[in-house]
């Protein structure tokens, strides 16, 4: 007797509920369901289990996924060169034995899930890795979900919506002007906002990573934007900071970068003393020691007198002097910048001091006027 046994039983179940109908004689055939990438996407939350390697997972997966690896860094390049230099089948009978070796080990990791559990799987192509393990969830009693095309099927999606056109708008504005805080302000205002220096753990400068955690790899990077822009309504604006395609060691997608660039833009303006206030107010706390590694970091293009000036400002605790001397650098790059990629259609916006743009409505009803009047 032949059960086929969908994704809402596993074979243990089954052959269980031949045995309490006294049959002898029970053949399962476990059958696991699949779903399409864009179908995942769509779909509620549920846990992600990525199958592939330790290393596979830290260079970039989906957000929130879980990696229960089948193979080791090590026993995956090992399969790989017995595929390359014996044949498919040699890759495969050593890939079960590695499997086999570890199956306690795999079954403790499913532990953390509930039987009956609804589970998506996947690895790098939706291929063998993640049949292997749909099946041995299944025996577990989880309701297991093979993402079709793993994990290159989402990499792919991702890429393809940072070139789909949204209704940019670009925050610009130079260093201390608290595009940050303004932007902050208009997504609790109901606004579409990404914080790509959030995203990336770095604030942009050479100051930039200073207090910040360890930036992702630019693969999680993207794959952290994806998870955010994938939600955005294209008929409303999104606000973005303005930034170059490098924000630290991370880079922006170059299709996303493009459309920024031809986005039209606000260009923030306060004036010089509550710039100085508002870096005092982000930056004073943070070690004397990192502030000058900082500096020193753009001493060539800061010039030697203006470096020791800082440095001088920096020993006597004198912050506002020293916000002010890297203000004069930040100023000059700015402008310099502007001039070699010089942005159409960046219309000026008086706030009322540094990070705080009163009435707020204003910024707004400005910022839907530029993405309606976009040629």
């Amino acid at each position: 007797m032949t059960y086929r046994c969908p994704a809402v039983y596993c074979d243990h179940v089954a052959a269980r509920k031949f045995k309490d109908e006294s049959c002898s004689k029970t053949e399962v055939i476990v059958i696991t369901e699949t779903i399409e990438i864009q179908d995942y996407l769509k779909s509620p939350s549920r846990p992600t289990i990525d199958v592939r390697s330790p290393g596979e997972f830290a260079a970039g997966h989906i957000p929130g996924a879980v990696n229960i690896p089948l193979f080791s860094d090590a026993e995956r390049a090992d399969v790989g060169i017995a595929y390359k230099n014996r044949g498919r089948n040699h890759a495969i009978g050593l890939g079960l034995r590695l499997v086999g070796d570890k199956a306690d080990a795999l079954l403790q990791s499913l532990s953390r899930f509930k039987e009956g559990e609804n589970v998506y799987v996947h690895c790098w192509r939706g291929g063998m890795r993640s049949e292997a393990f749909n099946w041995l969830a299944c025996r577990t009693g989880l309701v297991a979900t093979r993402i079709v095309g793993g994990y290159k099927a989402f990499r792919r999606a991702a890429h393809e919506s940072f070139a789909e056109p949204l209704q940019i708008v670009i925050l610009s504005g130079y260093t201390g002007v608290g595009k940050t805080a303004i932007l902050q302000d208009l997504q609790a205002a109901g606004e579409q906002v990404i914080d790509l220096e959030s995203l990336a753990c770095h604030r942009g400068s050479a100051f930039g990573g200073i207090g910040q955690p360890v930036q992702p790899t630019v693969e999680q990077f993207e794959n952290e934007l994806f998870k955010c822009w994938r939600l955005l309504d294209p008929n409303r604006p999104v606000w973005l900071e303005d930034e170059s395609q490098s924000i630290g060691k991370v880079n922006l997608p170059l299709s996303l970068w493009k459309q920024m660039r031809a986005a039209p833009g606000i260009f923030a303006e306060a004036d010089r003393q509550s710039r100085i206030e508002l870096l005092v107010r982000e930056y004073g706390d943070l070690p004397a020691n990192a502030l000058g590694d900082a500096i020193g970091r753009v001493k060539k293009r800061l010039g030697g007198l203006r470096y020791q000036q800082a440095m001088a400002a920096l020993e006597e605790n004198q912050i506002a002097e020293f916000a002010d001397i890297a203000l004069s650098y930040y100023d000059d790059a700015y402008t310099t910048a502007s001039e070699k990629r010089p942005r159409g259609n960046l219309v000026k916006f008086t706030l009322a001091r540094a990070g705080v743009a009163k009435p707020l409505v204003d910024l707004r009803e400005l910022g839907y006027e530029l993405v309606k009047t976009r040629p």
